[in-house]
C-alpha cells in the first residue's frame, strides 16, 4: 500500500502553494516518491480518525505502514533520510543542512507567522497600524541575517537540500508583503528555488486541489 499524506480539501491560500503540505509535496517530487493523497475538510481534520494522527487536528501528516508522523519538518526529514537526494552523504554536511531545516521553522518562520496571522486576525483593529512596524522589523532582521548567511552562493551549504526545501518554503509566505524583494540575494535565492521542476509539479497538484473544488 502508498504512503498517505493529508493535505487541505480546501487550501485556505487558495492555491498559493503556502499550506505545509506543500512541503511534503515538493520533498516528494524531490526524490521521486509517489503516495496516496487524502484531502481533509476543516471538519474531518477534528474528528476522531484525524486526531489518532496528530493530537493537534492538523495536515500534514504522513502514514507509511504502522508508522505515522505529522509536523510537515518532521515528515520531510524522514522522507529525507530515507530517500537519497534531500540530504549530502558526508556527515558533517548532512548536519548542516538538517540544521537549516531548523533554522527555517524554529529561527525564520515565527516573526513571518506571527506577522502573516496578525493581518488575518488583528487588521481591522485600531492597534494594528501601530503594531505592523514592529512585526515588520522583526521579519527584516532575520532576513538581513539570513541574507547575510547566505552571501553570494546558490543555496545555503553547497547543493540544494532539505535545508534549503524548508527555508524558501518558510520565505514564500512573505510573497504578498513583497518584502523579500528588498533583499536581492534572498530574492534570487526563492527565485532558483521555485523554479526547480520538483517544485513547479508540486505547486501544480496543490493548485489542482483549489481549482476542482
Amino acid at each position: 500500500m502508498s504512503p498517505i499524506l493529508t493535505a487541505f480539501a480546501t487550501s485556505p491560500d487558495r492555491g498559493q502553494g503556502l499550506a505545509r503540505d506543500m512541503r511534503v509535496r515538493w520533498a516528494l517530487e524531490e526524490l521521486g516518491v509517489p503516495c496516496q493523497v487524502q484531502l481533509l475538510t476543516f471538519a474531518e481534520m477534528k474528528q476522531p480518525a484525524h486526531l489518532a494522527r496528530t493530537p493537534f487536528g492538523q495536515i500534514p501528516t504522513w502514514q507509511e505502514g504502522e508508522q505515522v508522523l505529522f509536523e510537515s519538518g518532521a515528515i520531510v526529514l524522514h522522507l529525507a533520510e530515507q530517500h537519497a537526494g534531500l540530504l549530502p552523504d558526508d556527515p558533517p554536511a548532512r548536519m548542516r543542512a538538517i540544521m537549516w531545516m531548523f533554522a527555517a521553522l524554529n529561527t525564520v518562520e515565527p516573526p513571518i507567522v506571527e506577522r502573516s496571522m496578525a493581518w488575518v486576525l488583528e487588521r481591522e483593529q485600531p492597534w494594528y497600524a501601530q503594531r505592523l512596524p514592529m512585526l515588520d522589523e522583526r521579519v527584516r532582521t532575520r532576513l538581513t541575517q539570513l541574507s547575510a548567511g547566505l552571501g553570494d552562493a546558490t543555496w545555503l551549504d553547497g547543493a540544494f537540500s532539505a535545508g534549503d526545501l524548508m527555508m524558501v518554503s518558510v520565505l514564500l509566505r512573505l510573497k504578498s508583503s513583497g518584502i523579500v524583494d528588498d533583499y536581492p540575494a534572498l530574492a534570487a535565492y526563492v527565485a532558483r528555488a521555485t523554479q526547480r521542476p520538483a517544485y513547479q509539479r508540486a505547486f501544480a497538484a496543490q493548485l489542482a486541489v483549489f481549482q476542482n473544488t
